[in-house]
């Protein structure tokens, strides 16, 4: 048995195409499967209305499509919600549209004018008005995590001091610190996202696939068999490269 993943894509379209194509091509050969998506689907890249609506669609036709939340699809769905709340994941001098975060690029996706240069409440109205019902409960149904024998799939990573079924939504979008770190092996192997990389690592006990499409880098599809993890390419799979466990 085998599963795909796809890694952080905040707003990148056209690398999400190209890695559902990869994903069709090794399938046609091996098997269709589902597919996770890591998480942040919004945020920094350029059309992350885009990338919601394929989404959507996908699921709604029948895809085996699974997306989960991460931090950023949260802070774009509190946002519209309530423009004052502040995700104690977040540093307290950030709010949604600091230019770190990339929520004015979300937003502008929508048409929403000069995101970064007006009053919040009036952003925050013309966004209301400009993002879908459709979009918002898109993002409020995302579960935090997938599971499946010997693989745990969750945006940021675990508390390695709790087990997988009482894991915190919290820690599933934010964690760093206490889990990176971990050396020793989980409960599954987990597959993240979350912390942008160079490439797709294998650390033995955890797969990170964050390979910074956010930050100019590619996006990446991988398959996964057992705890063994491969990416594709254009050239077919790759053995993804492996570090020591604990390392980030």
């Amino acid at each position: 048995m085998h599963i795909y993943a796809i890694g952080d894509i905040h707003g990148q379209i056209d690398l999400l195409h190209g890695a559902h194509a990869l994903i069709a091509r090794d399938a046609a050969e091996h098997g269709t499967a589902p597919v996770v998506h890591i998480g942040d689907l919004v945020d920094r890249g350029p059309d992350s209305a885009g990338v919601i609506e394929h989404l959507r669609q996908g699921i709604a036709r029948g895809e085996p499509w699974v997306v989960l939340k991460g931090n950023h699809d949260r802070l774009f769905s509190r946002f519209l919600e309530d423009p004052g709340w502040h995700d104690p994941g977040l540093r307290p001098d950030y709010g949604y549209l600091h230019p770190k975060i990339g929520g004015a690029a979300t937003l502008a996706s929508y048409g929403v004018r000069s995101p970064a240069d007006r009053p919040i409440r009036d952003v925050h109205a013309d966004a209301v008005a400009a993002v879908p019902q459709a979009h918002r409960d898109f993002l409020e149904s995302c579960p935090v995590s997938f599971r499946r024998p010997g693989l745990y799939f969750c945006h940021a990573g675990i508390r390695p001091t709790a087990p997988l079924s009482a894991q915190s939504e919290q820690d599933l979008c934010w964690i760093r610190k206490g889990f990176l770190d971990v050396a020793e092996p989980f409960e599954a192997l987990i597959v993240h996202g979350h912390t942008a990389i160079d490439h797709a690592t294998h650390y033995d006990n955890r797969v990170n696939i964050d390979s910074s499409a956010a930050y100019g880098g590619p996006l990446s599809a991988v398959v996964i068999e057992g705890t063994e993890a491969f990416l594709l390419t254009e050239s077919g799979r790759k053995p993804i490269p492996a570090e020591a466990p604990g390392t980030h």
